[in-house]
């Protein structure tokens, strides 16, 4: 084999020397406190029979064959959109292979050269890489501050107004867990006529439709992006919006346009998996969730250290631990005792702001909540 890069075994060696160095990891058999399958959906049998059911109504192949613009658009796809649509009360669906790569097609295509982005400075690495691919100029703004956004554009915008301007946040934040005012924000972007673009990939299925359906947002908003491997238990994402929208995706998003597009059955999962949302099983789960949230923020306070904890109402429960070495050593500690729960350090987060990042599910026991929190309690 050729000698491998100095200049890369150099960075590689850095992340040794802070800790920070990533490696796989393997089924371990510990109580889940770290996936995102907030409602047990990817193990469900019920989800598992109605995708087969899904599959089994017509012949289709074990691949897709294809991109969607070639030969891979088979018509579970058009089933599966027209349900989204309907489901989530937007006009237009399109989707695509993963979040990634939803983020990645829309920023770097839909905002144009002289445009103007304001991003939550907390937005996930997806809608930065692809906000660097586009050509817009973009700012960020501090994380959940309607004041840090009126200066930015403020101090931004031309003074002819003719530049189209996006706003870009997430109605829950994966490595924080908390919401933006979206009330507050949709108005604001209403009456300045900017186009509000909000990610959803941690609300839906823990605040059922997620949070833009629940505050009936969806004439307000100028693009939902929605992922499925998440609460749903399936693997894709979406990009919900106008038609026009949709058109404009399918031609010029290259993320859409030059991949393999998803086999028949990961789509029928994705329909499955909604479709148990509109269950009274589906929102049996959703309700489960909502009891261990409740359950869990109940007994930080009871336990006098809500001092370590960051404020959300989401499944994403977030104690911070500064230091990559401590908040690693507080992870081995709780994997010790059972429970699978992991460390975020720097420089996934800002160096300072390393957490455990705690995920409950529908399936959680409230002795297994006790329990972790008396552990973090007892060597945090």
């Amino acid at each position: 084999m050729p000698e491998f890069p100095k200049k890369l075994s150099q960075k590689l060696e850095k992340r040794h020397e802070d800790d920070a160095f990533r490696k796989l990891s393997s089924p371990n058999g510990l109580v889940d406190f770290s996936s995102n399958d907030y409602l047990g959906l990817s193990s469900a049998p019920l989800l598992k029979r109605n995708t087969t059911k899904i599959l089994e109504s017509a012949n289709f192949n074990n691949s897709a064959t294809g991109s969607r613009l070639l030969t891979g658009n088979h018509s579970l796809y058009e089933e599966l959109e027209t349900f989204l649509n309907s489901f989530y009360g937007f006009e237009s669906s399109l989707v695509f292979n993963s979040g990634y790569d939803a983020n990645i097609g829309f920023f770097s295509s839909v905002p144009q050269r002289g445009d103007l982005i304001f991003y939550d400075e907390l937005v996930h690495a997806s809608i930065r890489d692809g906000i660097k691919m586009g050509n817009a100029k973009a700012y960020k703004f501090k994380h959940n501050s309607f004041d840090s956004l009126r200066n930015q554009i403020e101090q931004s915008r031309n003074q002819d107004f003719q530049e189209d301007i996006y706003v870009v946040t997430e109605s829950v934040f994966s490595m924080d867990g908390d919401s933006p005012a979206l009330i507050e924000l949709a108005d604001f972007c209403k009456q300045n006529k900017l186009y509000l673009i909000i990610d959803e990939a941690h609300a839906v299925g823990v605040f059922d439709k997620g949070l833009v359906v629940e505050n009936n947002l969806q004439e307000m908003v100028f693009a939902k992006i929605i992922t499925f491997g998440k609460a749903l238990g399936c693997h894709g994402a979406a990009i919900l919006g106008s038609k026009q929208l949709k058109d404009y995706l399918l031609n010029f998003a290259r993320s859409f346009i030059y991949t393999t597009a998803l086999p028949p059955h990961t789509v029928a999962s994705i329909l499955a998996g909604h479709q148990s949302l509109n269950t009274e099983y589906g929102q049996s789960l959703i309700g489960k969730l909502r009891m261990n949230i409740s359950y869990f923020k109940s007994m930080v306070q009871k336990m006098e250290i809500g001092h370590l904890f960051l404020h959300s109402d989401s499944a994403i429960q977030i104690a911070m631990v500064e230091g990559n070495t401590n908040v690693k050593r507080l992870s081995r500690k709780l994997r010790e005792n059972g429970f699978d729960i992991r460390a975020i350090v720097s420089p996934t987060v800002s160096k300072g702001n390393e957490r455990l990042r705690i995920c409950l599910h529908s399936f959680n026991r409230k002795e297994d909540i006790e329990n972790i929190l008396l552990l973090i309690k007892e060597n945090g």
